[in-house]
């Protein structure tokens, strides 16, 4: 049988789901800069922990509905009963400790770009050298890299200054995603625009 057409290549992970495809295509490894999807994506992989991502992706536009579109400013100033209406939304994850920790995240989030100027210029501080990713990016490879000297600094980072539901895998995902690694495979047809991405990306300082 022979081979799919190199645009039809993708990482297996997302497998046929359109909602899924668009995101792998589009978003997953692509750099981003932005304060808002920055904090979102980071306080939407604590939601995720011991779900699967699909489940998150679908459940996104409820997500940003009720979290203000995670503009952490507002997010920061929700209380006792914003988290009973979360409670009550069957559109997001109705997990007490999660939507308590996105709050007190978005408190968190607020000191530290007031800090660094911007979560971005904080963020981006962490990316990997090149030297440090491997030269082929195989599943093999791919599936040993659950966390990274970064990931784990990023996270021990977080914690101490009171951010919850940031360990070194969560952490490692939102790298992953917000393309501060590139960890489409070798032989994904979206890997080279990813990389062209970043490449034509300046981090924020």
């Amino acid at each position: 049988m022979p081979s799919a057409p190199a645009a039809q290549r993708r990482c297996p992970w997302c497998g046929d789901d359109p909602l899924y495809v668009a995101y792998h295509d589009h978003e997953w490894g692509f750099p981003v800069d932005d304060d808002r999807r920055l904090f979102e994506k980071l306080c939407l992989e604590g939601f995720q922990s011991g779900l699967a991502w699909i489940t998150i992706l679908r459940k996104r536009e409820a997500f940003r509905e009720g979290f203000a579109g995670f503009d952490f400013e507002r997010v920061a100033r929700m209380g006792a009963r914003d988290v009973q209406q979360l409670m009550g939304n069957a559109g997001i994850v109705r997990h007490r400790g999660k939507i308590e920790s996105a709050i007190n995240n978005a408190k968190r989030a607020r000191e530290l770009a007031d800090e660094a100027g911007s979560l971005a210029a904080y963020f981006w501080r962490y990316e990997p050298p090149a030297s440090s990713r491997p030269k082929k990016l195989t599943r093999d490879a791919l599936s040993a890299m659950a966390t990274s000297p970064e990931s784990i600094a990023l996270a021990k980072d977080l914690k101490r200054r009171g951010w919850s539901f940031v360990g070194p895998t969560t952490v490692y995902a939102f790298m992953q995603a917000m393309g501060l690694v590139n960890d489409h495979l070798h032989d994904c047809a979206t890997r080279a625009a990813a990389k062209a991405a970043r490449e034509a990306f300046a981090p924020p300082r």
